[in-house]
């Protein structure tokens, strides 16, 4: 039997903004649902108040929690309230002592969050976040807010692909892992279509167009770059260090087994354990 297979089978996603999760994350949950019986917890740092031309702060903050709570029924998702307006998600120890709360309630084995390099702020300090609160989870002398015990336990953090597949710098971000969500990819439309009051915004703000289309499109492109899957979510690994005792430790990879492929060419591979 692996290690991994007597750890709770429990999820934990941290993005920044309502659908991030939908657009990078999602069928990698709906696979570890359906196939590990994983139990699976979303979570929005941000509350997406910026996200509008058109309504107030009060108004669109509750349109996009409804919307936040809506995608994850859906996937029959555990959802936790978001910490901070967008642009005010900063690395700030008030923010770690909430993320260290909730880490510490729900004890994830796995943690998907964003990619260190992305295009955006609120991105990236949702990824820096979430590393130290997970990081801190066994730290009793850091007190949680509210204040949590301490638990230490093994956890495998993924990063997903930055926005666009490129960094800040427009440099091409190879991944890891490719899981293969085309089984699950019905169920990704249904969760970002609730997400009804971004379709214009996007539109008028990144020139996304159909929103649904543009996720579809992402998919496609990880899926040809894995050069297995006709769509793909991509993923890679945080060092094991202070998380799990083995470099090796991948419970994505024993959940899923063949719906993950891992792609030789990245350079950040684990050609065996130990290595």
């Amino acid at each position: 039997m692996a290690a991994t297979e007597r750890l709770p089978r429990r999820v934990l996603a941290i993005a920044a903004h309502p659908d991030d999760i939908e657009f990078v994350m999602s069928g990698t949950l709906a696979r570890l649902k359906q196939e590990a019986g994983a139990e699976i917890h979303m979570w929005n740092l941000c509350t997406g108040n910026c996200g509008t031309e058109d309504y107030s702060h009060d108004e669109i903050v509750a349109m996009r929690a409804q919307e936040a709570r809506d995608s994850a029924a859906v996937l029959g998702a555990i959802i936790h309230a978001p910490v901070a307006d967008d642009l005010e998600l900063l690395y700030e120890v008030s923010h770690l002592r909430r993320i260290a709360a909730v880490v510490r309630e729900v004890k994830p084995t796995i943690v998907l969050t964003h990619s260190p390099a992305d295009y955006m702020e609120d991105h990236m300090n949702a990824c820096r976040l979430a590393v130290t609160g997970l990081f801190s989870r066994g730290m009793r002398n850091f007190i949680s807010e509210p204040p949590v015990e301490a638990w230490n336990a093994p956890v495998a953090l993924y990063h997903a692909m930055p926005h666009g597949l490129r960094d800040g710098l427009r440099r091409l971000v190879w991944p890891e892992l490719y899981v293969e969500v085309g089984q699950v990819l019905e169920i990704k439309r249904q969760m970002l279509r609730q997400h009804r009051s971004q379709k214009d915004w996007l539109d008028a703000s990144q020139g996304m167009g159909s929103y649904v289309a543009e996720m579809e499109k992402l998919l496609a492109e990880m899926g040809r770059m894995s050069g297995h899957f006709d769509y793909a979510e991509a993923w890679r690994r945080h060092s094991h260090l202070g998380f799990a005792a083995e470099a090796a430790f991948d419970p994505l990879s024993d959940w899923l087994g063949d719906g993950v492929y891992r792609d030789p060419r990245n350079d950040n591979k684990i050609q065996e354990e130990g290595n």
